[in-house]
């Protein structure tokens, strides 16, 4: 479904992006991790096209990212940016429904979608002509995620999705989403910090580090066969976050 091929990236005198090969395979759930700094953001950057390889090509379903065909490639993913991004001086209902908007559709289709994906998140009816300013952080959360799957995207993208919420929101909300996931058999792709949240996520994590990808496959390969030092000693720095320390993996 998306494929990274040798694809680079700079800013400056800083190399965000080495050279990298990745692909998302159709239907499953790819994880981004690694500590700040280390690309993870530039990487889902590159796949919706917000950010331009200085080389190597990004493609999306057989289609190259280029200038002309990002526009109608972006149609097809849902993006989740850190906190939300939700317009403030508008409701969550037209926060939501925007691009639906945007591209012409009928008031009963919106009406509609609107609703289904309502009771899809668990988000009250009621609470949707509130403003952002109005509502709790996962009710924000809730919107985002609303917004990003309004078109019925092929892929999703969620960059730190949960990081601001507090832990109990956060873990009541990992697994609505990981439940959401399932349900509609969306090709997704997550950036998080989070260790135990990307071993609860993900069919395949990619763990980053100064723009290079250390290593990729499941939690268990990780842990038991770890490619660089570097592997282990982040595994390591977050193991208060496992399981005998009640967070779910």
């Amino acid at each position: 479904m998306l494929t990274l091929e040798q694809a680079a990236k700079r800013f400056g005198e800083t190399q965000a992006l080495h050279p990298i090969d990745l692909t998302v395979a159709p239907g499953r759930t790819l994880v981004v991790i690694g500590p700040s700094g280390c690309g993870k953001s530039t990487l889902l950057g590159l796949m919706n096209g917000l950010v331009s390889p200085d080389a190597g090509r990004v493609t999306f379903d057989g289609t190259v990212l280029t200038r002309e065909t990002v526009t109608a490639v972006r149609r097809r993913m849902g993006y989740v940016i850190q906190e939300g991004g939700l317009f403030p001086h508008v409701t969550a209902a037209a926060n939501i429904t925007l691009m639906a908007r945007v591209l012409g559709w009928e008031r009963e289709r919106i009406t509609a979608r609107l609703g289904a994906l309502a009771r899809l998140t668990h988000f009250p009816e009621d609470a949707l002509v509130r403003y952002p300013g109005e509502l709790s952080g996962g009710q924000r959360q809730r919107v985002g995620l609303m917004r990003a799957l309004m078109l019925d995207p092929d892929v999703l993208l969620l960059d730190e999705p949960l990081g601001a919420l507090d832990p109990l929101i956060r873990f009541e909300l990992q697994a609505e989403l990981r439940a959401i996931f399932s349900r509609l058999a969306k090709t997704v792709v997550m950036v998080t910090h989070d260790l135990a949240e990307a071993a609860f996520f993900a069919d395949t994590i990619v763990l980053l580090r100064a723009g290079r990808i250390v290593q990729q496959g499941g939690i268990e390969e990780l842990s038991a066969a770890p490619a660089d030092p570097f592997v282990t000693r982040f595994i390591e720095a977050q193991r208060g976050h496992w399981p005998d320390a009640g967070v779910r993996l």
